[in-house]
């Protein structure tokens, strides 16, 4: 088992309780582990760096300072939660490139009896690891249940893909790491060209009409593009889109039910776990009844994809007929 650092942010445990337990369901079949660092603190989210730099870079900070002082070698820190990545990840980079910025927050942590030293931890999302340390070929060996024709929509969201100082991802603007997992998992996965769009953060709040149009086109595409449903890696996105169609629909005078689920319940029914204990059921727009109805679905889609013809099954007897003794093949005279 490959253990890692893991820095879970707050949304983990509300919003994202679904991302947490399906993650926890993919672990072991994947052969890798995640210790969670101690005493964490939240991240910040988007807002508090716009206020005041220092505070909320520090804040930040500290949660690289702690999972400095634990780790035994070279494990990175491993975030789920796209928003927490790129908080942990640009703190890390601007340390580096900024001085006076690294002495400020250092002279903060201090206070607290914490210092950090940018590039001691390497920070990592959790799809990367799972695309580059894992790797497809042990996704697949792992599947039991192939998501076989269940239409989706991968969509990344703004954070993970960029700014991406380390390089992890294929491309900036139409990266296609999480349609190729998604794909060892036998889904069908339709050509999605907002997947980095920005699902409007909480402009739900501050501006809802803007907001609320930036959720309904994103929808809107995965609905024309005949997706059942949208797959994420953020939690803040899910929440965002999955939550606001009803206000959505009622402000454009539309009828969306799209759900929007995270990559790795997917992966866990996909490696045999039971939908409701992977979260699925739990979404505003339920996503179970799609989901189980692909995987009704699957056994005889896969044969047929592969040039098999599925068992035929056997005719129903009339059921206005009274039951009769029926004779084993034997034992019939010809």
């Amino acid at each position: 088992m490959t253990n890692y650092l893991y820095y879970p942010g707050c949304s983990m445990e509300g919003s994202g309780r679904s991302y947490r337990e399906s993650l926890e369901g993919i672990c072991e079949p994947l052969g890798i582990t995640f210790e969670e660092i101690n005493d964490w603190n939240c991240c910040g989210a988007t807002e508090y760096v716009s206020l005041s730099t220092t505070p909320a870079y520090a804040m930040i900070a500290r949660n690289l300072a702690i999972a400095a002082g634990e780790k035994k070698g070279t494990e990175p820190l491993v975030a789920a939660c796209s928003a927490c990545y790129l908080n942990l990840a640009k703190t890390d980079h601007y340390m580096g490139q900024q001085p006076a910025l690294n002495a400020r927050i250092n002279d903060a942590l201090g206070a607290g009896g914490l210092h950090y030293d940018p590039g001691t931890i390497k920070v990592r999302h959790l799809l990367e690891v799972i695309l580059n340390d894992v790797g497809l070929d042990k996704v697949k060996a792992a599947v039991k249940k192939p998501l076989t024709g269940l239409k989706v929509a991968p969509y990344l969201g703004c954070m993970v893909p960029r700014p991406d100082v380390d390089g992890a991802y294929t491309n900036h603007e139409q990266p296609n790491d999480l349609d190729r997992l998604l794909r060892a998992l036998g889904a069908d996965v339709v050509d999605y060209p907002l997947k980095t769009e920005c699902c409007g953060g909480h402009m739900t709040q501050v501006a809802p009409k803007v907001g609320l149009e930036l959720i309904r086109r994103l929808v809107a595409e995965a609905e024309k593009r005949e997706a059942v449903m949208m797959v994420t890696v953020c939690p803040m996105c899910q929440i965002n889109i999955d939550a606001y169609q009803g206000e959505m629909n009622a402000m454009f005078h539309t009828h969306y039910k799209m759900p929007i689920v995270f990559f790795t319940q997917l992966m866990a029914v996909a490696f045999g776990v039971e939908p409701g204990k992977a979260g699925v059921g739990r979404e505003y727009t339920n996503a179970k009844k799609t989901l189980v109805q692909a995987l009704k679905a699957a056994p005889e889609l896969t044969l047929a994809a592969a040039g098999v013809a599925p068992a035929a099954r056997k005719p129903r007897p009339d059921k206005r007929a009274l039951p009769m003794p029926r004779m084993a093949d034997s034992e019939v005279e010809e």
